[in-house]
């Protein structure tokens, strides 16, 4: 992988979770980061990470990150990594206008004010990921949650073709059943039908996640915008034909 020395960048939902892993590994490949979240414990970041808070879904925050970086142009800023987000898992019948306009305010808007906010002070072949998710892809049980991160992918295609003029690549990365913090308090049904789903047969590690994602924000993918890459274990390739060939025989799990 290219080496991101010199360079920094900024990712959100860094407390924990994909958003943890991605600055480890962008501190691993020599990158500088300002890791933010909403809140931090008192622990000594580690070198080469600057901690702010911030609520991704007010963008007078994002404004205040901005000033960092001076008059447009006069600071670069490489990459942005748009990791936080939050889960809303009431059904159809049972969601309330509460969860859309949270879901979205932190999983959608808040990805959106970020590139609107930092886009500006963005060096030529800069590179945003955002960061998606399987149940934006498909049909999913929490209506509110699935059906933000659908919006992160329009948003995400729109950016790219917008801010691809000035060399800024924008791609999403859409990851599966991935062991966090969130995905620790989802119920185990839940958790056994996405295993049973998923062809490698396992759940993802957040490093794994944060290893596609360094590697979009690097110069080896220099050529790639407005694309979705799925790091799930093979959970949406298959578009339900995993169920049948199991039915016909085959792809059994471990054989």
């Amino acid at each position: 992988m290219s080496s991101l020395e010199g360079q920094t960048h900024i990712v959100t939902g860094a407390a924990s979770g994909i958003g943890a892993a991605t600055v480890a590994a962008l501190i691993e490949a020599g990158a500088q980061v300002i890791a933010a979240d909403l809140a931090w414990d008192d622990a000594a970041p580690p070198g080469g990470v600057e901690r702010v808070a911030l609520d991704v879904a007010d963008a007078d925050g994002w404004a205040k990150l901005a000033r960092r970086f001076g008059p447009a142009g006069t600071r670069g800023l490489d990459g942005l990594v748009n990791a936080a987000g939050i889960t809303r898992r009431a059904r159809l019948l049972d969601v309330t206008p509460d969860d859309f306009q949270r879901a979205f305010a932190v999983n959608a808007i808040g990805p959106a004010l970020g590139i609107q906010a930092l886009a500006p002070f963005m060096r030529d072949g800069g590179s945003i990921v955002n960061v998606g998710s399987a149940a934006g892809v498909m049909a999913h049980y929490g209506i509110a949650y699935g059906a933000s991160k659908w919006a992160l992918r329009g948003i995400t295609k729109t950016a790219a073709m917008e801010l691809g003029p000035r060399g800024i690549r924008v791609n999403l990365v859409s990851p599966g059943f991935i062991e966090t913090p969130m995905t620790a308090s989802a119920p185990d049904a839940f958790r056994e039908v996405n295993l049973e789903a998923t062809p490698l047969g396992r759940t993802g590690g957040a490093n794994e996640v944060a290893g596609v994602i360094v590697q979009l924000l690097s110069s080896d993918a220099s050529f790639v915008t407005g694309a979705e890459v799925d790091v799930d274990g093979g959970l949406t390739g298959h578009g339900g034909g995993l169920p049948i060939a199991r039915a016909m025989g085959f792809a059994h799990p471990h054989e």
